[in-house]
């Protein structure tokens, strides 16, 4: 009988990344095995491809059987400077493309590959094979930001903190200032009409209109510094969500530029409430006082009362704080391969994405952390209504 141990433990399963589809109704994750797609409202299994290799990045085309896959992990299943085009129905690559650096970042849509490369990225048209249309030379960007809508593409300018808008159909490039420092999130709103950055200071999120490229509002996390991990807008566009490594969640109201959208509940009327898959339930922080009749323009959302109103007081007493805030599981793992994000590191060996955000609807929405510690937790908006408690005549 053979008593001696292994060598070598095998290694566990781990998520390397995450990434939502465009409607967040799916959710795919990167393994060092390979990789597997999610239902979102119930985090059971839809798709699981076993490559005993690993999946750095994993970029679904909406619902779709295509599928964007960079290489990743200790043993990558593909390079890292190729972005395969998997087809999932015929469980083949259909596609490659192959670039000079790493790729970074993957956004796919039904006539667009575009494909974020540590100093630039490259748009396609989506055919066999890929046929290139433009590359845009960006600031650096180790961690691909970019998010793509059916009418634009936006991703870091040249000059560190502003952001290129692209317009898909015409190709004009609109250059927003949006911060003085490095770009680590940005997202676009599902309809594409605003767009959400934030730096890699971690204390403002500053929200956009794409038509004019004019600030739509400011709004404050907090007042140290912090790694904001996803920034994600319910699917009306009246509500911003922001995780970051302080392991909390925030929820900004954001006034919308059209006034067709349905208003939201005041938010001393709503709580945010947490669901896991162990079915317990945690109340978050309610908010501040808000009146919903006043145009978002006028309001006074600053959590400081009337000390936001005092002459010369410092800008942190005016600012526009959430209205509702809850703890998130970040789980205690620091890194993944033990390397930080630069531009020689594979994908899925830095820091495992923590807090990625998906919003399931305008009340409901996920937080998923990756790494060998993989969590997914739902929470839910609700309102506190009110109702006549004395007896009638």
């Amino acid at each position: 009988m053979n008593t001696r141990p292994p060598l070598e433990n095998p290694s566990p399963i781990a998520v390397l990344s995450i990434t939502f589809n465009d409607d967040c109704s799916c959710f795919a994750v990167g393994l060092n095995t390979g990789f597997c797609i999610f239902h979102s409202d119930s985090c059971s299994i839809r798709t699981i491809r076993d490559f005993n290799a690993g999946i750095g990045l994993v970029q679904m085309m909406g619902k779709a059987n295509y599928v964007g896959l960079v290489g990743g992990g200790k043993q990558p299943k593909f390079a890292g400077n190729k972005l395969i085009i998997w087809d999932d129905l015929k469980s083949k690559a259909a596609m490659e493309i192959s670039c000079l650096t790493p790729v970074r970042g993957v956004q796919l849509a039904k006539e667009r590959i575009v494909a974020v490369l540590q100093n630039s990225v490259r748009v396609y048209k989506f055919a066999k094979p890929p046929h290139f249309i433009a590359a845009y030379e960006t600031a650096n960007n180790p961690w691909g930001v970019c998010c793509l809508s059916p009418r634009h593409i936006a991703f870091p300018g040249r000059t560190t903190g502003h952001v290129q808008l692209v317009e898909i159909d015409t190709g004009n490039v609109s250059i927003i200032p949006a911060h003085s420092s490095a770009l680590r999130t940005i997202q676009l709103s599902q309809d594409g009409e605003l767009l959400a950055t934030a730096s890699e200071t971690g204390t403002l999120i500053r929200v956009f209109s794409t038509s004019s490229c004019a600030r739509i509002t400011e709004v404050r996390r907090g007042m140290d510094h912090a790694t904001i991990f996803s920034l994600a807008f319910n699917p009306s566009g009246t509500l911003l969500a922001c995780t970051s490594d302080k392991s909390t969640l925030h929820i900004f109201d954001v006034p919308h530029t059209k006034p067709t959208h349905q208003q939201q509940p005041p938010p001393q009327q709503q709580q945010l409430y947490q669901q896991q898959t162990g079915g317990t339930t945690a109340t978050a922080t309610g908010g501040a006082d808000k009146n919903a009749t006043t145009p978002p323009e006028a309001e006074s959302k600053g959590k400081w009362g009337m000390l936001s109103k005092i002459p010369l007081m410092p800008r942190v007493f005016s600012d526009i704080y959430s209205f509702a805030s809850v703890r998130f599981e970040a789980g205690d793992e620091s890194l993944v391969g033990g390397l930080p994000m630069s531009e020689s590191t594979t994908l899925g060996t830095s820091r495992p994405p923590k807090g990625v955000t998906g919003w399931l609807n305008d009340n409901a929405l996920l937080v998923i952390g990756a790494g060998k510690d993989a969590r997914w937790e739902k929470f839910v908006m609700v309102m506190e209504g009110w109702k006549r408690y004395l007896p009638t005549d």
